[in-house]
């Protein structure tokens, strides 16, 4: 078989996103690629807890990197541990993405950093340490991968934080993105299918990642597909974010630092070579991320008297607001 595609809907049983991400797929079937399909709202994936085991767990070669807790996110795990791409489409809850898709993506978060894994697998070779005692060393493979946004909303102001934070998914493990799509307006239609020119735009998105996985070189591989090259010449997206300063500005998605200008009456802004591969999209600034956690966090034990400063706060109990039986409430 061929490259191994994997697409994963956020979105309601055979609704837009289900649609879309399959269409694709079919796409790259049809181009000679395995595919795989998920629905996430199938699968019963529990809260992170914060309790930082799995990241512990790699910095310090006792672990490998992986969640206490064994749900079905083992199961999404395995699918993206073999895949080459992902096609990922999320509908827009609240103007933002889905509350299962957070809870996936803090799930994956630091615990598949490539940063922490890399360093934990080199560091375990050289101690001698057998493979199935290190990080999954397909957490290295090079992906890419589309981003579907769907809304509802005529606007696309409603959906604009959807596709930005769609970027949680794939930044840890280094996936490069090559292809987003913006469906907002979704409303105007039935279904997406009646929707033909979108549904041209999946034949797109299918043909794009075929592409990516068959390139020949790194540049045609990460080679950006999308049909707009946004503001950011490393992620592609418009969001940003004013300094401090009130000068200067940051990409939102990417974290690199930019100049802004006006030139022709146009905004345009300038991140130099050195920001960009301060991205946290790009190996550089997730190594200097991952290197501020591990030589800057404080460990336990640090202050002394921890728990006697705690007591306060672990007395200071109240119970919810009871319901007001005059008022047309959940009861």
């Amino acid at each position: 078989m061929g490259k191994k595609i994997l697409g994963i809907s956020f979105g309601r049983k055979m609704s837009n996103c289900d649609i879309m991400v399959k269409h694709a797929l079919m796409e790259c079937e049809r181009r000679g690629c395995e595919t795989a399909f998920i629905r996430a709202d199938d699968l019963n994936v529990s809260n992170c807890t914060g309790c930082i085991a799995c990241t512990i767990g790699t910095m310090t070669g006792r672990g490998r990197g992986y969640c206490v807790r064994h749900d079905d996110f083992d199961i999404l795990d395995e699918n993206i541990m073999q895949s080459d791409a992902l096609i990922v489409a999320c509908p827009t809850y609240e103007t933002s993405v889905t509350g299962r898709f957070k809870t996936i993506c803090d799930r994956i978060g630091p615990s598949h950093d490539i940063t922490f894994r890399k360093a934990a697998y080199d560091e375990g070779l050289a101690a001698g340490k057998p493979e199935s005692k290190l990080p999954d060393v397909r957490s290295f493979k090079k992906r890419t991968a589309a981003l579907i946004s769907v809304g509802g909303a005529m606007t696309e102001n409603w959906i604009a934080l959807t596709l930005p934070m769609m970027y949680e998914l794939t930044f840890p493990l280094g996936i490069d993105v090559i292809d987003t799509v913006e469906y907002y307006g979704a409303m105007a239609h039935e279904s997406v299918l009646g929707y033909p020119e979108m549904m041209e735009r999946m034949t797109a998105v299918g043909c794009h990642i075929a592409d990516s996985v068959e390139a020949d070189s790194e540049e045609e591989r990460v080679r950006w597909r999308g049909e707009e090259e946004g503001v950011c010449p490393v992620c592609h997206t418009r969001l940003l974010q004013v300094s401090h300063d009130a000068k200067t500005v940051d990409c939102v998605v990417c974290g690199s630092h930019g100049e802004l200008c006006v030139v022709d009456g146009k905004i345009r802004v300038s991140f130099s070579k050195e920001e960009q591969e301060r991205s946290r999209l790009r190996w550089g600034g997730k190594l200097e991320h991952s290197t501020e956690i591990k030589t800057q966090a404080q460990p336990s034990g640090t202050i002394k008297n921890l728990k006697e400063l705690k007591a306060p706060y672990a007395a200071f109990v109240r119970d919810p607001f009871p319901f007001d039986p005059d008022a047309y409430g959940n009861h």
